[in-house]
C-alpha cells in the first residue's frame, strides 16, 4: 500500500525550536515527517502528493498539553455527587475532541482517563489527542487526591473503577504496591501529590504530603519500568522533596524559592506551570454557578499572584518550562489560553512555542517522536491562517487555527469541508507537468 503524501508548501514554519528562514516546505509520508526545508516538497518523488498552499500562513508542530483531566469538567464541584458515575466518560468524548480542535495533538492526562480512553482514540472510535496516561492520582490519606468529604462520602469524579484503581496509599510498602497497580493498569507516567492543593477543600497548598521516603519508592518503581513521576507540587517543601527524589516534572510550582529553582537546574527537571488553572477557579467563582466551595475559590485568589511571580523567577533562571493547562479545571478546548500567560511570565514567542512543542515533547514517550517538524517525527501539524510573528498575537491564537493534522491525517476541519480547499496536484518538474498551488 502506498503511503499518503502531503506537502505543506511555502509556509512560515516553526520547527519546534525556532522559525525557519524564508518560505519552507514540510512533507508528510504516511504518519511520519519525511522532509523539511526550502523547496523540500518540489522533488519529482512527490508527484501526486496532496499539496496545501501555506504561503502567508504559519505551520507549527502539533501542540502538546502536559496536564489535562479528560474525564473532569468541573472538579471540586458538589454537582459531581448528584451526577451518574458514568457521565464523566461520555463527557470525556466531548472534552477530548475539543482539545484536538484546539491544535493539541498529544496530551498527558494527569488522572482520570483510563487505558480504554487511549485505545478508543488509537482505534478511531473517538477523536482526540494521543494520550499519555496517569490513570489515577496517587495521594496519601487526607491528601490532595483523597476525595473523601466531611459529609462522609467520597466525591465520585475521579473515584476508582475496574480500569482506574484507587491511588490512595500510605507508607513505603503501600505506595510501592499502588504504583505497581497503576503501572499494571496502563500508566505511562505516575502522578503524585506531594503537597496540598486549591481544589481539595481541606488541604493547604503550602503543606507537604508523602514523605521523602515514600516519594523515592514511587520514583524507583516507575523507573524500573521505564516510566517517570510527575508531581502536583505547590508548596516549597513538597517541591523540594519531589525534586530531590527524582521526580521529572513539577506541576504548578506556586511557591518557588532559590533552593527549589536551583534543584530544577541541578536535576534537569521540568516545570509545568498551569498558570490558567487558578484563574479558571476564580472565574468560576465569580460566575456564581460553579458549585465550588467558598474556601476553594478563596485559595485560588490567594495563590494566583504568587504563582505568576514564581514562574517568572523560574523563567529568568533558565528552568525548563513545558506547557500544561490543568484543563478540566478550566474549559477543555481553551488550552491555548495558557500561552499568553507564559509570555506574561517573561517568555518570548519562540520560548512559548517551544514549551508547547519540543520541550513538552521531551516528556512524551517514545522520545523524539512529537513536538518537532523534523524528519522521523510523527506527522502532526497545525496550520494557522496568517503569520504568527509576535507574542502579542498569542491571545487570539485559537482563532487563527485553520487545520489540525495528526498522524498525517487531517482532523479538523472536517474532510468534506476541506475538499474544496486542498487538491491532489502534480509537483512542478515531475514528468514535465506543471502543478499549481491551491489555497489551504
Amino acid at each position: 500500500m502506498t503511503s499518503t503524501l502531503t506537502v505543506f508548501r511555502s509556509g512560515h514554519v516553526f520547527d519546534g525550536e525556532r522559525f525557519l528562514s524564508g518560505p519552507t516546505d514540510v512533507v508528510f509520508r504516511g504518519n511520519t515527517i519525511e522532509a523539511v526545508g526550502s523547496d523540500a516538497g518540489s522533488s519529482p518523488d512527490y508527484a501526486g502528493a496532496t499539496v496545501v498552499d501555506c504561503s502567508g500562513r504559519t505551520v507549527l508542530p502539533g501542540l502538546i498539553d502536559l496536564h489535562i483531566h479528560a474525564t473532569t469538567s468541573n472538579p471540586g464541584s458538589i454537582q459531581a455527587v448528584a451526577e451518574p458515575f458514568s457521565l464523566q466518560f461520555y463527557e470525556s468524548v466531548r472534552n477530548l475532541e475539543a482539545t484536538l480542535r484546539a491544535g493539541i495533538t498529544t496530551a498527558r492526562d494527569a488522572g482520570g482517563a483510563d487505558l480504554g480512553a487511549g485505545q478508543a482514540i488509537e482505534r478511531g472510535l473517538i477523536k482526540g489527542p494521543r494520550l499519555r496516561l496517569a490513570i489515577s492520582i496517587m495521594s496519601q490519606t487526607g491528601g490532595h487526591g483523597d476525595f473523601w468529604l466531611p459529609s462522609g462520602i467520597d466525591s465520585p469524579a475521579l473515584g476508582p473503577h475496574p480500569g482506574r484503581p484507587s491511588g490512595i496509599a500510605d507508607g513505603v510498602e503501600e505506595v510501592r504496591k499502588v504504583t505497581r497497580q497503576l503501572l499494571r493498569a496502563g500508566a505511562d507516567q505516575i502522578k503524585i501529590c506531594s503537597t496540598g492543593g486549591v481544589l481539595s477543600p481541606s488541604t493547604d497548598p503550602r503543606h507537604s504530603q508523602f514523605t521523602a521516603a515514600e516519594i523515592a519508592v514511587i520514583v524507583e518503581e516507575a523507573e524500573l519500568q521505564g516510566k517517570y513521576v510527575m508531581a502536583h507540587a505547590q508548596g516549597t517543601a513538597g517541591i523540594v522533596n519531589a525534586l530531590r527524589a527524582g521526580v521529572r516534572s513539577i506541576e504548578h510550582g506556586i511557591y518557588l524559592t532559590d533552593e527549589a529553582i536551583q534543584l530544577f537546574l541541578d536535576t534537569n527537571a521540568y516545570l509545568v506551570p498551569t498558570l490558567a488553572a487558578p484563574r479558571a477557579v476564580i472565574h468560576k467563582g465569580e460566575s456564581g454557578a460553579s458549585g465550588l466551595p467558598a474556601q476553594v475559590i478563596e485559595k485560588a485568589k490567594r495563590v494566583a499572584e504568587d504563582h505568576s511571580r514564581s514562574v517568572a523567577r523560574a523563567v529568568e533562571a533558565g528552568v525548563k518550562i513545558a506547557m500544561g493547562t490543568d484543563s478540566g479545571v478550566g474549559v477543555h478546548g481553551e488550552n491555548l489560553e495558557e500561552l499568553p500567560l507564559m509570555a506574561d511570565a517573561g517568555m518570548n514567542l519562540d520560548q512559548v512555542l517551544a514549551a508547547t512543542t519540543s520541550v513538552a515533547g521531551e516528556l512524551i514517550a517514545p522520545e523524539n517522536s512529537v513536538g518537532r517538524l523534523a524528519p522521523g517525527y510523527l506527522a502532526d501539524a497545525v496550520v494557522l491562517d496568517g503569520l504568527l510573528e509576535s507574542a502579542g498575537q498569542l491571545p487570539r491564537l485559537r482563532t487563527m487555527i485553520g487545520q489540525v493534522y495528526k498522524d498525517g491525517e487531517l482532523q479538523f476541519p472536517e474532510t468534506a469541508l476541506h475538499r474544496s480547499k486542498v487538491a491532489t496536484l502534480a509537483v512542478p518538474g515531475a514528468d514535465g507537468v506543471e502543478g499549481g498551488d491551491v489555497s489551504g
